[in-house]
């Protein structure tokens, strides 16, 4: 944007200039008026009676009286001064004729005009001055005036916040390419109304949080190089009703005056619900704010050269006036980033961090999947501040994936103290979840396996997909049945049934919510048909989609139970088999990870082929398990990612 004038500035500057000349010449006043009024005759201090007898005795040689104030010089050249009474002693000027004393009197002196004025009006002055400066103080918090409350408090985005380009947004193109064109309108409106064509009004951009809906917004204006207005939703509703309309109002004319320019309004479902929607008679001060943004998109008075675009994460909430053509003609997805997206956003990011040789933004795209532009960025920043931490000139690999355990799973929990037996038993619980994900080939590959407590788990198994599934199929749901409930088995087939530990909730939680959604919404169960028992509702509620069974009989809803359950029954028998057939591979598992506390995917792969790990080893085995209640040899910590030694200069 070319647009770096500062309209307010110069006028800032020069009422401040004229303030503060104002309390000088002011100052200067009152310490002239002070010090005439204090400044006093030279000499010693006399009583009246102690002059008179002065006089009397001859010793007086000049006197000068100005008002009721007397000063003087004595015979030996000392000085004196004394105050008359307020009452004129007729015998003041014979005595003094008497003694022979040289009189000078001199008429008393009145303050000048000014000075009365100043005297005077110096507490209006300083009443003005309190009120003035308690009503500026007003104005600069609501950013309106005292007595503007329906000015617009949209803000005009320049060069100097920071320009932004479509080179600074990745991940988004398909998002990018639909806004291309309010670009090109923007520079050049004459190639589109050439055939009659007419820009869209208004975008919506919808998509989850930290997607970069802001961030695409303001490459817009920078790219298209006209004035951008930014403001809230949440800036218009205010507690008096008229003043969001009016607020409305001034904006809309504020962007006239600027046209062509972009008007971006981000959470426009502050002040664009439906109307009527909410308990009662609704908000009357939102609705007409409402009514007042449709009438100035598309009311009888045309806006050219203004377009609006804003921004939701709850599309589903807004009025349907508001997203019918002619005001926002066009709705653009922004959507979560893709594999590919990934790699383009940590890219971007990394451009600002030193990075080791050894970091690859593919892997980390990879273990990345359902992560926003924001969460990604995060993700960079952390490892850099864990690199900082550190005392490293570069940021490793190792550094980005605890940073990523660290965003995914929470802070380890070094506090805890856990005993060798449960420390046995977590091992044993994430070797038997490891397991069966490599005995199951429809499954995705494992990327590690740790039983460092991080967040709410003891320990976890992360897998790290080849791409991004959109689709599942069966054989897919079947192994991952089978593989979360490995846990659960590994407990049972080593440690007894009475010894199975809590340890296995979420586990039961994740396989019933699978199992459920397999039977009653993708007709994954031969008894029940491809019939959909279960209804997915409009409104959300913390970011999940109510649902609720259709109605339906007694005897349908204890098929679907039986069913559920025999899913999940399945995969724990399949589980059951892939760990009994393997038992050596899960002690072989469970040790490594009892010495090392974290395996790679190709370590544990290498254990379950008999092979040894490489870790400073020589190629031997992992070392045996050690027998229930014996302690547990020191840990191992390794100094790279994963046992692999850190790269030169990181």
């Amino acid at each position: 944007m070319n647009d770096d004038k500062q309209p307010d500035g110069g006028n800032n500057w020069m009422k401040n200039l004229v303030i503060w000349v104002g309390i000088l010449v002011a100052l200067a006043l009152v310490v002239s008026l002070i010090g005439e009024r204090t400044t006093a005759s030279p000499g010693k201090s006399l009583s009246y009676s102690a002059f008179l007898n002065q006089v009397k005795q001859g010793t007086v040689a000049k006197v000068e009286i100005a008002g009721t104030v007397v000063s003087g010089t004595m015979k030996d050249n000392s000085t004196f001064r004394s105050n008359l009474p307020a009452v004129v002693d007729p015998q003041l000027m014979p005595a003094l004729t008497a003694a022979n004393v040289d009189v000078v009197a001199k008429p008393e002196e009145s303050p000048s005009i000014w000075q009365y004025l100043l005297v005077q009006s110096l507490p209006f002055v300083l009443m003005l001055a309190i009120a003035f400066f308690v009503l500026r103080q007003m104005q600069k918090s609501s950013g309106s005036g005292a007595m503007g409350f329906g000015k617009s408090r949209a803000k005009m985005l320049t060069e100097k916040h920071g320009k932004i380009t479509f080179d600074d947004v990745a991940g988004i193109d398909e998002a990018r390419e639909e806004l291309q064109e309010i670009v090109e309108f923007l520079k050049d409106p004459t190639k589109f109304a050439r055939l009659g064509g007419k820009i869209p009004k208004g975008a919506l951009l919808v998509g989850s949080p930290g997607t970069g809906k802001t961030l695409l917004a303001r490459a817009i204006a920078g790219e298209a190089g006209v004035p951008f207005f930014t403001i809230s939703g949440s800036d218009f509703v205010e507690m008096f009703v008229g003043v969001g309309a009016s607020r409305v109002r001034d904006m809309f004319e504020q962007a006239k005056r600027s046209a062509p320019c972009i008007v971006f309004i981000d959470e426009i479902d502050a002040v664009g619900r439906h109307r009527g929607a909410g308990l009662g008679n609704g908000n009357d001060e939102r609705e007409q704010t409402l009514n007042q943004l449709l009438v100035e998109m598309d009311g009888f008075e045309a806006n050219e050269g203004i377009i609006i675009i804003a921004a939701t994460n709850r599309p589903d909430v807004l009025d349907p006036a508001l997203l019918r053509p002619g005001r926002f003609d066009r709705r653009v997805t922004v959507p979560l980033p893709d594999i590919e997206g990934r790699v383009q956003i940590l890219q971007v990011h990394m451009k600002k961090v030193p990075l080791a040789p050894d970091v690859d933004a593919r892997t980390l795209a990879r273990g990345t999947p359902g992560m926003s532009g924001a969460d990604l960025a995060n993700l960079v920043n952390e490892a850099a501040l864990m690199a900082a931490r550190l005392g490293k000139r570069l940021v490793a690999m190792a550094q980005f994936e605890l940073a990523k355990d660290r965003v995914i799973m929470g802070t380890e929990w070094k506090s805890l103290v856990m005993t060798p037996e449960e420390k046995r038993m977590t091992a044993y619980h994430e070797a038997g979840h490891a397991l069966v994900r490599i005995h199951e080939p429809a499954s995705d590959p494992i990327h590690k396996a740790t039983i460092i407590p991080r967040g709410g788990a003891l320990g976890m198994v992360v897998s790290m997909p080849e791409r991004d599934n959109y689709s599942y199929h069966r054989d897919k749901m079947y192994a991952d049945l089978a593989s979360v409930m490995g846990g659960r088995v590994a407990e049972e087939v080593i440690f007894g049934y009475d010894k199975v530990s809590s340890g296995a909730s979420g586990d039961i939680q994740q396989a019933t919510k699978l199992a459920r959604a397999m039977v009653m919404r993708w007709g994954m169960s031969d008894k029940l048909g491809p019939l959909e028992y279960e209804e997915q509702q409009g409104e959300t509620f913390l970011g999940y989609s109510q649902s609720q069974r259709h109605n339906m009989s007694n005897e349908t809803a204890l098929l679907i139970d039986s069913e559920i359950k025999r899913l999940i029954e399945d995969g724990h028998k399949r589980a059951t088999q892939v760990l009994t057939e393997n038992i050596d591979q899960l002690h072989a598992v469970a040790g490594a990870l009892l010495e090392y506390e974290t395996l790679t995917g190709d370590e544990i792969k290498r254990l379950a082929a008999g092979e040894g790990i490489g870790r400073d080893d020589g190629g031997a085995s992992a070392t045996p398990i050690p027998a229930a209640g014996t302690s547990i040899p020191k840990t191992k910590r390794p100094n790279g990612p994963f046992g692999n030694p850190a790269p030169a200069g990181a």
